[in-house]
């Protein structure tokens, strides 16, 4: 398959809301409620766990998707971060929902865990222990974007990943601004597990 056709494919893939969709079949549109986010997260809040949990696991394959694929079909590393940049950037800015997408945290997981899954598993740790201690799950997505391109780094990851992970984790913390405000403010949500 022509890289540029994957490319294509991957922000296509990538722009299908899933977290809308199944708060639609819920009976929630997830845009009008909570957040107003349409990721994992605010879809647990206010469509349930089990409806977070698919959007989670729908958004992540979007991510992984397109990317394995170009990993299959022996594409260069940069290439393959074209590929999951598209997917991510779809997430971000989906052509179905006139560019107003999520934040893009279980994409990239998605995405790094076709192309660097001991890395993310580490990653995945990360956030698991800020979620665990602070119960505020953007403060754990923060830490883990932030730190991906340093856990890349150290498992010797090709420049080209290294860099397309330092640029999905500043959009992350760039899609979490508000987030951060509310950190800053001590009024940020706190997830029950």
């Amino acid at each position: 398959m022509d890289a540029v056709l994957l490319i294509l494919i991957s922000y296509i893939l990538g722009s299908i809301p899933v977290g809308l969709v199944l708060g639609l079949l819920s009976g929630v549109d997830v845009r009008q409620e909570g957040s107003g986010n349409i990721g994992a997260t605010n879809v647990a809040r206010v469509a349930g766990k089990t409806q977070g949990l698919l959007a989670l696991l729908g958004d992540a394959a979007k991510g992984f998707i397109p990317v394995y694929f170009s990993i299959q079909f022996g594409y260069t590393p940069g290439e393959t971060g074209l590929v999951a940049l598209a997917a991510f950037l779809g997430h971000l800015y989906p052509v179905f929902l006139r560019f107003r997408g999520g934040k893009g945290v279980a994409t990239a997981l998605g995405v790094f865990l076709a192309i660097a899954p001991m890395a993310t598993a580490v990653l995945g740790l990360i956030f698991l222990v800020v979620a665990l201690l602070t119960r505020i799950v953007s403060l754990a997505s923060m830490a883990a974007a932030g730190t991906a391109p340093i856990v890349l780094w150290a498992f010797s990851y090709q420049p080209t990943i290294v860099g397309i992970s330092a640029l999905m984790g500043l959009w992350i913390i760039w899609r979490h601004r508000e987030n951060i405000q509310r950190l800053a403010s001590n009024v940020e949500p706190r997830f029950r597990f």
